[in-house]
């Protein structure tokens, strides 16, 4: 990571800046704007697509850009982009085609949407950043088979917790300390929250309430660790992950103690959080190590007399550190965090009500459902309904609160995005465990069947 500060000064200093394309201007696009256009050198964000051209707009405004230029076609936009120009657009799929972009970050948090703007990226050979943890939690794992397959980078972003926890393992493994938990510490979680509740929150924040409430009743939670499951070969030790409960403000060196030792110290890796410790809203990761010298170096200095070893990170910074994902893409080919193989945790939609037969479920952050890490093993098993696929389901029966649901509660929408990639990604993986039992990695250079729209 210390690199990019040069690298990218190197391109400033060349009159080469990487070219970024961002899909979605909402809170966290307009501080993505900011970023780039007021303090990173050698990057230049030339186009905003939002279905909102005013979204657009004010995030370039906000960001100090005045001169800006409404595009409606692939010669508009590279017209703009020849002479250094910025460009606003109601149509996504014209950065994804766009010569002159070396990158898309997407951060729109939709599904459908999200997925047709990266499969054509990829399909144009552009690197891909999303901050989108549902996204990646839905379907991630087939994305990446065609990134792979184009030769370019799909990552989750550095600066969410995900990132940042990916950072920090990486970082552990390499001091020769062997992870056995990577986990996340959040200041609330009440499953039963909806938007009315985090209304009030959420307007003092500038936010969406969806969006709020999907961080305090779990569902955010569930998709950062499951993502970081999927990154690491890591899974959950129950159903909900343990998720214990301290008083505000405990150390989470002290905190640790509440989840099982000898449980952590015979797992092949498990991802979980706590709730109310400190430094929240930090991320942390448990190892071992079984060298007794090194353990006596760990104690010198001040990690404690093992045999869990915490490491932490005291805050993620969002918006702050997506150029350096950018970055560490193109011009380095490193993703922060993207899949390593198949599934290893789903997200599992769960009652946060007595649902009634002929209910639409109305997604994540709604009133009606939360999600739930399940393995993907156990959930793919049972048919559990994915939290990612629920929004727009109709029930089919009746649902006590608290219930997981499966697929055959619910009728699907017909023709979704989502749908056709879960299918594919459930035979793509399915297939390479046959072919290769014991592995959980596909090899290279397969190709999935399906095919973006260009």
């Amino acid at each position: 990571m210390i690199l990019v500060d040069s690298a990218l000064k190197r391109r400033e200093a060349e009159g080469r800046p990487i070219q970024v394309g961002m899909v979605g201007a909402g809170f966290m696009g307009r501080g993505i704007a900011l970023q780039i256009e007021t303090v990173v050198p050698g990057m230049r964000l030339a186009a905003v697509a939002s279905r909102r051209l005013e979204a657009a707009r004010r995030a370039y405004r906000e960001a100090g850009v005045s001169t800006i230029a409404v595009v409606e076609s692939d010669a508009e936009l590279e017209r703009v982009l020849a002479r250094g120009g910025y460009a606003v657009t109601e149509d996504p799929l014209l950065l994804c085609r766009a010569p002159g972009i070396d990158a898309v970050i997407e951060v729109t948090g939709s599904i459908d949407y999200a997925a047709e703007v990266v499969l054509a990226a990829i399909q144009h050979a552009k690197h891909v950043v999303m901050m989108n943890a549902e996204l990646d939690g839905t379907v991630g794992p087939i994305l990446k088979v065609y990134a792979d397959r184009a030769g370019v980078v799909i990552t989750n972003a550095d600066g969410d917790q995900p990132g940042v926890t990916m950072n920090l393992y990486r970082f552990v493994k390499g001091l020769g300390v062997h992870p056995v938990l990577c986990g996340n510490i959040k200041g609330l979680h009440d499953p039963y929250r909806n938007p009315t509740t985090q209304e009030a929150f959420a307007k003092r924040w500038g936010q969406n309430p969806l969006m709020v409430t999907s961080f305090a009743d779990g569902t955010k939670v569930s998709f950062e660790q499951a993502i970081i499951a999927n990154g690491t070969g890591m899974r959950v030790a129950r159903r909900g992950m343990w998720g214990p409960s301290v008083p505000p403000g405990t150390p989470i060196q002290e905190a640790i103690d509440r989840f099982p030792q000898d449980i952590l110290l015979e797992s092949g890796g498990l991802v979980d959080y706590v709730v109310g410790a400190a430094p929240s809203p930090g991320v942390f990761v448990l190892g071992r190590h079984d060298h007794p010298m090194q353990q006596h170096y760990l104690n010198l200095y001040k990690l404690g007399s093992g045999p869990l070893y915490c490491f932490y990170t005291p805050y993620h910074l969002c918006h702050f550190e997506v150029p350096n994902t950018v970055a560490r893409a193109v011009l380095f080919g490193d993703a922060a965090l993207a899949p390593a193989g198949p599934p290893m945790v789903e997200v599992v939609a769960t009652a946060k009500v007595d649902l009634e037969a002929g209910q639409v479920l109305d997604g994540m952050g709604g009133y009606l459902t939360y999600g739930l890490c399940e393995n993907a093993d156990a959930a793919h098993a049972a048919d559990l309904l994915p939290m990612g696929v629920a929004e727009g389901c109709r029930m089919k029966r009746a649902v006590p609160r608290d219930q997981v649901l499966t697929y055959g509660d619910v009728d699907l929408p017909h023709g979704r995005l989502r749908d056709k990639l879960r299918d594919e990604q459930r035979i793509y993986f399915a297939d390479r465990a046959v072919a290769e039992p014991g592995t959980r990695r596909r090899p290279a250079g397969d190709q999935p069947t399906f095919r973006p729209a260009a």
